[in-house]
């Protein structure tokens, strides 16, 4: 008689906790941390130089007050009470001096600062150890500047656009007209964020990555920023109220500093679960 031929199945994938596991230990690691920090400090530095170029840029270039407003609804959006009211305040239409193209592209080349420390923590996610030159960094920094910026741009257009006509729909009826204009903002921003965060997580790290392998990742990170803001609006009051004792003049700094702080953990998490989940399933 012959004997049977052994039979092989493919290895299973091993069960989420497992998974999720490696990336909870990563973001309880010092080094995490100090990435996560470089990042939002290096948001809080670009912060204020991108919205002027993107409101300078509204006002004097496409001379259109509807991505003006836009703009202040995505601040109120993501900054919760008080200090996505003083951003507002404080960065009106006449306050924002007239920007000429040499001065927008320098604010923008401030701007794209996020990406030097971005891109050595992607790279220590996914085991590079050879950074880009400076040079190299900056130009593909600039690159993804204009590309994320664009993106953010169209996406404040479809929001201006939508908003016009609801203006002219709504009529008298204020309130139904606020929430739908904050309905349509985020039907508009959440795929633009999530193609940001794809050409991230794909082009910024320096090694060639399969699009992919970070196309759903960038979906869930994009989803968990947004369910972030929610969070955000329940803990904003007693936040505010520590911040502003123990911060007072500098509490709305501290408050952006914060908020990038856990953005830039969700983001590198992100990262971390992409090149891990490759390492440990080689069939995905």
């Amino acid at each position: 008689m012959h004997n049977p031929l052994p039979s092989f199945s493919a290895p299973q994938p091993p069960p989420w906790w497992a998974r999720v596991g490696p990336t909870v230990h990563y973001l309880m690691e010092t080094e995490a941390h100090v990435y996560a920090l470089a990042i939002s400090a290096s948001v809080l530095l670009s912060f204020y130089p991108f919205l002027l170029v993107m409101l300078s840029f509204c006002r004097d270039v496409l001379h259109w007050p509807a991505a003006q407003q836009a703009i202040y609804l995505a601040l109120g959006d993501f900054f919760a009470g008080e200090p996505g009211e003083f951003l507002v305040r404080n960065l009106q239409s006449y306050m924002i001096p007239r920007l000429h193209w040499g001065s927008m592209f320098l604010l923008l080349l401030t701007a794209n600062g996020i990406f030097e420390p971005l891109e050595v923590a992607l790279n220590r996610a996914w085991g590079v150890t050879k950074n880009r030159s400076y040079l190299k960094n900056q130009l593909v920094s600039l690159g993804l500047i204009f590309l994320c910026g664009g993106l953010a741009l169209v996406s404040l257009m479809l929001t201006a656009m939508n908003s016009r006509w609801i203006q002219s729909a709504a009529g008298a009826q204020v309130a139904a007209e606020a929430w739908v204009q904050v309905a349509v903002f985020k039907l508009a921003a959440l795929p633009v964020s999530v193609l940001d965060l794809f050409l991230v997580y794909w082009l910024l790290p320096n090694r060639k990555i399969e699009a992919r392998r970070v196309a759903p990742v960038a979906l869930g990170v994009g989803l968990l920023l947004e369910a972030m803001k929610y969070v955000n609006r329940l803990v904003a009051p007693p936040l505010a109220h520590k911040l502003q004792n123990e911060y007072q003049v500098f509490r709305f700094s501290a408050t952006i500093l914060l908020l990038a702080f856990v953005s830039s953990l969700i983001v590198l998490a992100g990262a971390h679960w992409t090149a891990n989940h490759g390492k440990r399933d080689p069939l995905s």
